[in-house]
């Protein structure tokens, strides 16, 4: 009975479970149909919104700057040359390379004797020359005397033939006495014709003696300057550079000693293009007098000088392109004339330009500007300038639009965008670091015991790197001179 009951028990539980199972089958294989019957309807699809730096476009008048690069001349410059052979016998304290001379100094002194005895020789000559001058003249006015008294008596004789004419036509006198008289007058004509010809003779005595004293003086003038020639003295204030004398040489005539250059004149020569040089002209194809600004690296301290454009060369050049230009700096403390400098040139200004990054243009002259709804717009404009990384527009309806910074393949006209940043967050900032004691202190040293960097730009480099906060770049600049 227990068995029966047990079995039946079994038999029940068996057919509940195969039921169950039955049951869950038929449920899976409807939904499975169900589902392959129902349509399936794709999701609606999501704009995508791009992240985007925009900056303000704001049309002002700008003045471009013209970048170049140039050489720093001196516009006084002299070429110290020995215009007479000999031995260096002095040499000035400060003749070496980059001595400082004033005007007037006594730089090199070659020996001088023989120009000396030339000199003494000379004017030996001019005394004669003189002696013979006054010994002439004298000679010439005694000539005239005789000649004065060799025409009286000759007066005299002619006075006493005309009597003697006289009385032999009254018939007091005789023809022989007539005779004697004009005879006494013929010679007496013929004296006076003889004192003339002395007085001729004196005077061509005189005009030699002239020649003579004038030769003399043309060659006393020469011994002076072959004397004044063996000394080389500074024609103005300045520097000495390549100097090539030592005391003692024998040097030949017209050799080269040194330059002597003028650093307070300085001059930037600075090719640039034919567009560039074209911009620089006023309508009367004159050239600007433009300002400009020349600056050197020199141990992470910018030295700069101002000064203005004064004239350009007079042709391209062999070989060269583009235009020379050449501009006087005004006070340039820390320049030497071979420097090698950027330079800057303001150029006229442009009306209605905005100054935009370069990065907001591109290769079919466009920029994308943020439009209604927060969606992008193209927009044309001119491209005026370009200047670093910068570059100046102009276009109609791009005043005061928020223009994209960083254009890439993926924007476009009608994409919807979101801004990151504004303009002062576009525009490139100075990067500043924290120093530790330890970098702070080698930075300073090296600073301070750099002799070639002028007070002004020393105390100003001091005085950022005392800042808890110092330009990166400037550090850089100062750490690539001393291995840092």
């Amino acid at each position: 009975m227990r068995f029966l009951r047990q079995s039946l028990t079994g038999i029940f539980l068996a057919s509940a479970c195969l039921a169950l199972l039955l049951y869950a089958g038929q449920l899976v294989f409807g939904a499975v149909q169900q589902r392959m019957n129902t349509e399936h309807k794709p999701p609606a699809p999501r704009e995508r919104i791009f992240a985007v730096n925009l900056v303000t476009a704001e049309l002002k008048n700008v003045a471009p700057e013209l970048i170049a690069f140039g050489k720093v001349e001196s516009r006084r410059r002299l070429e110290l040359r020995t215009p007479v052979a000999g031995r260096v016998i002095t040499l000035a304290e400060g003749f070496e390379e980059g001595g400082a001379v004033v005007a007037g100094q006594l730089l090199v002194q070659i020996n001088p004797a023989d120009a000396q005895s030339a000199l003494d020789r000379a004017e030996a000559d001019m005394q004669d020359a003189n002696a013979e001058e006054r010994e002439a003249g004298r000679a010439l006015g005694l000539a005239q005397d005789e000649l004065a008294a060799t025409q009286d008596q000759a007066q005299l004789r002619q006075r006493a033939f005309q009597r003697q004419i006289d009385l032999k036509e009254r018939g007091v006198g005789t023809a022989a006495t007539v005779e004697v008289a004009e005879l006494a007058a013929v010679q007496a004509r013929q004296a006076v014709i003889s004192r003339r010809q002395a007085v001729s003779q004196a005077e061509a005595r005189v005009d030699q003696t002239l020649t003579r004293l004038a030769r003399a003086q043309i060659a006393l003038e020469t011994a002076q300057r072959d004397l004044a020639d063996t000394t080389v003295k500074a024609e103005f204030d300045g520097t000495l550079q390549s100097v090539n004398l030592v005391e003692g040489r024998l040097v030949s005539a017209n050799e080269k000693l040194a330059d002597l250059v003028d650093p307070t004149l300085l001059d930037v020569a600075f090719r640039i293009s034919t567009v560039q040089y074209a911009r620089l002209l006023d309508e009367n194809g004159r050239l600007l007098k433009a300002s400009m600004q020349a600056s050197l690296d020199a141990t992470g301290a910018d030295l700069s000088a101002t000064g203005i454009i004064s004239r350009d060369s007079g042709g391209a050049g062999e070989g060269q392109s583009g235009r020379l230009i050449y501009a006087r700096l005004n006070a340039a403390p820390g320049f030497k004339p071979g420097d090698f400098v950027t330079v800057t040139v303001l150029e006229p200004e442009l009306n209605a330009v905005a100054l935009l990054p370069a990065s907001v243009l591109d290769a079919s002259g466009t920029v994308l500007v943020l439009g209604a709804e927060d969606r992008l717009e193209q927009l044309e404009v001119e491209l005026v300038r370009r200047q670093g990384d910068q570059i100046l527009v102009r276009g109609a309806g791009l005043a005061g639009r928020q223009v994209v910074v960083g254009r890439t393949p993926l924007l476009g006209a009608g994409i919807k965008v979101r801004a990151l940043r504004d303009e002062a967050a576009a525009q490139p900032q100075a990067e500043l670091i924290e120093l530790s004691d330890d970098r702070r202190a080698r930075l300073l040293a090296f600073v301070k015991g750099n002799s070639r960097m002028p007070d002004e730009a020393k105390q100003r480099v001091l005085a950022q790197l005392a800042e808890a906060k110092v330009p990166a770049k400037l550090v850089t600049r100062i750490e690539s001179r001393m291995g840092g």
